[in-house]
């Protein structure tokens, strides 16, 4: 765990207990990484400064507001970043901004490794499929996470083939709706 991992998760701890001196330490810390974080992915796709700023802003009391939904015995890390990356999303889904706005040269550099995904999407699956009921999350692990075939999945899963397919559809809209729910959109 990394030193800023541990401030920033006491902090978040102290805020839940209701220390609102930590609260704004922790919002005050989040708001500049964050700010660095937008910057970053926006100066990409040719934005500025104001629109991370604003993105800022929009994390910030998503997180505030959110905050309830924080597991203590999960990194603190992780769960921001999430957050952040779905406001990015909706951001770039307000703005109409895709791949096909950003000059050729510049569109590796949009894909660019981050170092936060694995962390979060890890966390996020897990406690995603955790909600859904078992046969759609064995037919999502089978075959979205672990890359097995649909009748590899239906024998796993002691399911048919159509069962498996009817459940990934399915468990992946559920999925989308439940992103949708904690994300606010």
């Amino acid at each position: 765990m990394t030193t800023h991992e541990i401030e920033l998760k006491a902090l978040m701890l102290a805020s839940l207990d209701g220390d609102a001196a930590s609260h704004r330490a922790l919002l005050e810390g989040l708001s500049r990484r964050l700010r660095a974080y937008y910057k970053g992915k926006l100066v990409r796709i040719g934005r500025g400064a104001a629109e991370a700023e604003d993105l800022v802003q929009e994390a910030v009391v998503a997180i505030h507001f959110k905050r309830h939904t924080y597991d203590p015995a999960e990194p603190l890390t992780p769960w921001v970043h999430a957050i952040a990356r779905y406001k990015l999303i909706d951001f770039l889904r307000r703005t109409r901004t895709s791949l096909a706005d950003v000059p050729i040269d510049g569109a590796d550099h949009v894909m660019a490794h981050d170092d936060n995904v694995g962390a979060e999407s890890t966390y996020d699956v897990r406690r995603l499929l955790a909600r859904l009921p078992k046969n759609m999350r064995c037919a999502i692990e089978a075959v979205k996470l672990d890359g097995q075939s649909i009748a590899e999945a239906a024998d796993r899963c002691g399911i048919s083939e159509s069962a498996v397919k009817v459940n990934i559809h399915r468990g992946l809209k559920a999925l989308a709706a439940l992103i949708a729910r904690e994300t606010g959109t």
